[in-house]
């Protein structure tokens, strides 16, 4: 008679916690004449993204937990997303308006504040669409995998090698610095889109903004 066979281990979600903390602080103390939300939205937004992750964490069934955990990380990363794209626009406006009304360092914190969100609000979303979500890896599902990673091969590396949120942040990190792919290989079209959309964001934020911003400190 076989054993059972043993479920594959659930990734860790501290570290994902994290970055989701992390983007939540971002945006709470953006300026307010940059924010885009009400005061309180970024507390009610990162404690409903994270009340999943303490199921998925905590619970016996996981499953339930982690389609819930999809569908609110995916609609995180909307809304964060809509609001990093509202916040640059209204950091160019402000420069092209209101110059008078906002200093350099307000300029620089807030570009770093927006590509920051940019990045980790990327990496969230790279970690539950490739390969069909840590849901689909945890039942050892075998979906398309949108990123071909250099681990997957190679020699000495366990067969059952699975990417990590930490791989998908270094994922968002590069793109958002590199504006081009460097470890991870984008495999489908809408890989190649989102990353696209990810540099577009971050070349804005550094060659608009945060340059005037120093330019203006160096003046």
């Amino acid at each position: 008679m076989q054993p059972p066979a043993q479920e594959p281990p659930i990734e860790p979600r501290w570290h994902i916690a994290l970055a989701i903390f992390a983007v939540v602080l971002i945006l709470v103390f953006l300026p307010r004449r940059i924010m885009l939300f009400p005061a309180w939205f970024p507390y009610f937004l990162g404690s409903l993204v994270l009340a999943p992750m303490v199921g998925v964490s905590m619970a016996t069934e996981k499953g339930r937990w982690l389609r819930l955990e999809r569908t609110i990380t995916l609609l995180f990363f909307l809304v964060t997303g809509t609001g990093t794209l509202m916040n640059l626009g209204n950091l160019i406006r402000a420069m092209i308006h209101r110059p008078e009304e906002i200093s350099g360092m307000q300029l620089l914190t807030s570009s770093i504040g927006v590509w920051i969100t940019n990045v980790l609000a990327f990496s969230l979303l790279y970690w539950q669409i490739d390969r069909g979500g840590p849901g689909a890896q945890a039942n050892d599902d075998k979906a398309r995998p949108d990123w071909l990673f250099p681990q997957e091969g190679a020699p000495n590396v366990p067969p059952d090698w699975r990417p990590t949120f930490a791989d998908y942040l270094f994922l968002g990190f590069c793109t958002a610095t590199a504006f081009s792919p460097t470890e991870a290989l984008p495999m489908t079209s809408r890989a190649k889109m989102l990353m696209m959309l990810e540099s577009a964001i971050s070349l804005v934020t550094i060659v608009v903004v945060a340059s005037r911003a120093i330019n203006i400190l160096g003046g």
